[in-house]
């Protein structure tokens, strides 16, 4: 598959997962009788990754993130050479979809774009007022916690039938633990779409919303890397010893 056609793909599927999981936050939990609330929400990011990895898994690998696509390089999953392109076609989906749902969430009387579009902040922008500190800590250790679940989950010792099941559950659980703290990110396309239309503020908290989570991925890719290294030389030495033994 060109890299042309994987980047359309993560493009894609990376407006679907802004779209779903920030179009949940921003359209399906704003009505207090019938909105979703904070577990609809985190479900509805998981659920966005979910149908996406089994829908086209199978074509780009299914990265929707910035810092998930370094993750996966880190770890030895993926080629450097493609990391740009990826990027790049995850930040726009993400920009295309904030864009689409700024259009619809505007059609309603009364919105205001101060309500922040589902961005990530923290400080008087986090959702429970949580610190700088506490916000970078997060996504750090949650992105580094995605990015091993990510890996153990598409391993060749696991089975790949159930990955989208385990890494859309993953994402739900990292929702419901940091939505009060930052809103969730563990995203740097997610974050960079919605703080793009709401400006402001929201531009100028995204930088954290790159550097931890992409430190995150970078850190988790180097401890799967290290725990699966010896299970990696016993596959090594199997397929040594049965190639010795076909040959004599």
């Amino acid at each position: 598959m060109s890299l042309l056609k994987r980047s359309t793909t993560e493009l894609i599927g990376t407006f679907w997962l802004v779209f779903g999981g920030c179009g949940s936050a921003v359209l399906g939990a704003s009505f207090p009788e019938l909105g979703i609330g904070f577990l609809g929400v985190s479900l509805a990011f998981g659920l966005t990754v979910l149908t996406m990895a089994f829908a086209i898994g199978h074509i780009s690998g299914c990265h929707l993130n910035p810092a998930v696509s370094l993750g996966l390089v880190v770890g030895g999953r993926f080629p450097i050479k493609d990391l740009p392109a990826y990027i790049i076609a995850q930040v726009m989906g993400g920009v295309i979809a904030a864009a689409l749902l700024y259009f619809i969430a505007s059609g309603k009387p009364g919105f205001e774009l101060a309500g922040g579009l589902a961005s990530n902040g923290y400080g008087e922008h986090s959702p429970g007022g949580y610190s700088i500190v506490a916000g970078f800590v997060t996504e750090l250790v949650m992105t580094a916690m995605f990015i091993i679940i990510i890996l153990g989950a598409t391993g060749k010792r696991a089975n790949a039938s159930l990955a989208p099941i385990a890494i859309g559950l993953a994402l739900t659980l990292i929702h419901l633990i940091s939505i009060p703290v930052t809103n969730t990110s563990v995203n740097p396309a997610r974050s960079t779409g919605p703080a793009l239309i709401v400006g402001g503020w929201a531009m100028q908290q995204l930088w954290l919303f790159w550097l931890a989570p992409l430190l995150g991925a970078v850190i988790g890719g180097v401890i799967y890397r290290y725990l699966g290294k010896e299970d990696s030389q016993r596959i090594a030495v199997n397929k040594d010893r049965l190639h010795q033994e076909g040959e004599s």
